[in-house]
């Protein structure tokens, strides 16, 4: 990237006195869908894969609504890995960059790799002012972008940004001298000093805080021990009112180790995110990575995979991409079996991830005793237990002393929960690790190996029983996946013919013009027209002759060559005849471009139809349907 390409603006000093007040956070997607950006690619991928969350969006919305006021203090969230925090973090710096209001964010991630000390503050310190210049230009571009010192300086002089001048200068010179603190220094206090000499509020987000202690190292060529105590740098910054810091940790009692020993207590407000969705925002979640991933499921299995998972997207994203060869997630035995395949196959991903945090225990204490307490507490969650009642319950051949350290040793891992008191412990209230734990150490403790599977079965059968409860879920569901809803049952049912989505007697259509209905040759035809699916798309973006974008919910091609189209409107208001016009001129420009293909037409309105735009849909021969049926 050549300096020129950055200069997109007469001056950034007139974005510095913008005013437009930020959007409410209060959901995954407050900002309105034209106006939405991802400038900072997110790791969960699709952006629609961030599903649930409202009430920890709310409670950060409240916060980052506070910190134009000079009132947020500093916080950090704390969970273990894949419990969903990075891509809710990445997603807060994406609204607020998308909003472009009074709160300017900036994202650093740390990563588990070693770096020497000076490249790390000069990594920090470009970051911050690429992202910075991103945000003020509204070039979304720059993020994925580390511009390089000289690049900045040429902004800087061009726009008369002085503390970006000084601090280049400053940097380059004190590198030179070796003078590494000072160039640390001048990187990490740069988002409380903009702040401050443009009057702006910056909110700083840190990815992964306690890998600072772990990987920043003093010489390059890592012959010494890393910098543990640079954590403490922003022992003053995290007490700033115009530029608080949102931290994250994946260990949880590490960092809060790190949070006490160099922040101080208190100066992080720790909040911790539970790795579970609600069961409706699970469901959710099951249908959107299932769609992501063109993976067939039905609506019991969707059910099914969302219990036996949870409501861990973690977990049920890889259960939907799970490699088990003879995966099958459209029946109750093909759901057990791949669920199972990921809790048990020491090589699935699942697996592997909670075997990172089993490993880190193990090195510590790799025993008996530790794991016949670890998996019994993770058993029996439901209550704090004292080494004394461990002793006496479980008949450990240790002494009481013994039993504490262990425990202590567990929950330095994070693999035990910590009371008030210092001889209470208790099981992480975490459902996925306690099947983990059971399949890897239950055998070895107790000489038989847990039949998971059977135990799955047992799940879905009680679940059966909870039938009404389930369709009032799914129904009310269906007002957000109802596209993904049918587009699964395509892949799932396979083959079909039309009327089993779309039957002929449809209770919207008054009684003349279902006559006229009944009449349409074409829509009888395609009702009764065998299909075989081979391919489902979803959200299909395609070009009119003129250039403009279209897009069409689903699209259904059969090994007959005949592509069925659906629309799919979700509101409660009845579609009316300008919707019905513009889904014809989509279906007019798809078919021209697929000269030699049947095309057929299909509108779902879960609000109903207009009896104006039910007579365009027989005029234009298309298949219609206000509710779901056989999804």
């Amino acid at each position: 990237m050549t300096p020129d390409h950055i200069m997109r603006s007469s001056s950034i000093m007139a974005c510095c006195e913008s005013t437009v007040p930020n959007n409410a956070i209060t959901s995954s997607d407050p900002v309105p869908s034209s106006k939405m950006q991802y400038p900072l690619q997110e790791k969960i991928g699709t952006p629609e894969l961030l599903v649930g969350r409202e009430k920890e969006f709310k409670n950060f919305g409240k916060w980052i609504a506070n910190i134009p006021k000079k009132l947020s203090k500093s916080r950090v969230i704390l969970a273990r890995r894949k419990s969903g925090k990075t891509a809710f973090i990445q997603r807060i710096f994406n609204q607020l960059w998308s909003a472009n209001g009074t709160v300017i964010p900036f994202y650093f991630d740390i990563s588990e790799n070693k770096v020497w000390y000076p490249t790390f503050a000069m990594d920090y310190y470009r970051s911050f002012a690429t992202q910075y210049i991103s945000y003020m230009e509204r070039d979304p571009s720059l993020i994925g972008t580390l511009l390089s010192l000289e690049e900045l300086g040429v902004y800087g002089k061009r726009n008369g940004i002085e503390p970006l001048l000084r601090d280049i200068d400053s940097m380059l010179q004190d590198k030179a001298a070796g003078m590494h603190d000072l160039v640390w220094k001048t990187a990490y206090s740069a988002p409380h000093r903009f702040a401050d000499f443009y009057d702006r509020r910056f909110l700083v987000i840190i990815d992964e805080f306690q890998n600072i202690t772990q990987y920043v190292y003093p010489d390059p060529h890592y012959q010494t021990a890393p910098i543990e105590s640079l954590a403490g740098s922003f022992h003053y910054h995290v007490e700033s009112k115009i530029a608080p810091m949102l931290v994250t940790g994946s260990y949880v009692r590490w960092l809060i180790n790190i949070s006490s020993k160099y922040l101080e207590a208190g100066r992080l407000t720790e909040m911790f995110i539970s790795p579970y969705l609600t069961q409706e925002s699970g469901l959710q979640a099951v249908y959107r990575y299932a769609d992501a991933y063109g993976e067939p499921i039905t609506n019991d299995t969707a059910v099914q995979i969302n219990t036996l998972c949870m409501s861990d997207p973690f977990f049920i994203s890889c259960v939907i991409q799970s490699n088990f060869e003879e995966k099958n997630l459209i029946t109750e035995e093909g759901v057990v079996n791949t669920v199972n395949y990921e809790i048990t196959n020491r090589y699935s991903e699942m697996s592997r991830t909670w075997g990172e945090y089993i490993q880190l225990t193990l090195q510590k204490i790799n025993d008996r005793h530790a794991k016949n307490m670890l998996l019994f507490l993770s058993k029996h969650s439901d209550r704090y237990w004292t080494p004394k009642e461990l002793k006496e319950t479980m008949e450990l051949d240790l002494e009481i002393r013994e039993i504490q350290e262990k425990l202590l040793t567990l929950v330095e891992a994070d693999m035990l929960e910590w009371g008030n008191a210092d001889i209470d412990f208790r099981g992480l209230q975490d459902g996925t690790l306690n099947l983990i734990l059971r399949n890897r150490f239950e055998k070895e403790i107790h000489n038989f190996e847990p039949d998971l599977k059977q135990e799955f079965h047992a799940q879905i059968r009680a679940l059966k029983q909870e039938k009404q409860k389930i369709q009032g879920m799914l129904s009310n569901l269906t007002g957000q996946v109802a596209e993904m809803q049918l587009s699964n049952a395509f892949r799932s049912k396979k083959r079909f013919v039309l009327s089993y989505f779309f039957p002929s007697s449809v209770d919207i259509i008054e009684t003349d013009t279902l006559d006229k209905y009944y009449s349409n040759s074409t829509i009888q035809e395609a009702l009764k027209t065998p299909l075989n699916i081979v391919d489902v798309k979803t959200r299909l973006i395609f070009q009119r002759e003129d250039g403009k974008n279209l897009e069409i919910d689903i699209v259904a091609e059969s090994a007959c060559g005949c592509i069925i189209l659906v629309e799919v409107k979700k509101q409660a208001a009845k579609t009316g005849i300008a919707v019905i016009e513009d889904f014809h001129e989509k279906v007019v420009a798809y078919q021209k471009q697929r000269p030699d293909n049947r095309i057929i037409p299909a509108f779902l309105s879960l609000g109903g139809f207009t009896e104006s735009a039910l007579d365009l849909c027989i005029e234009k021969s298309i298949v219609v349907n206000d509710k779901i049926i056989n999804f």
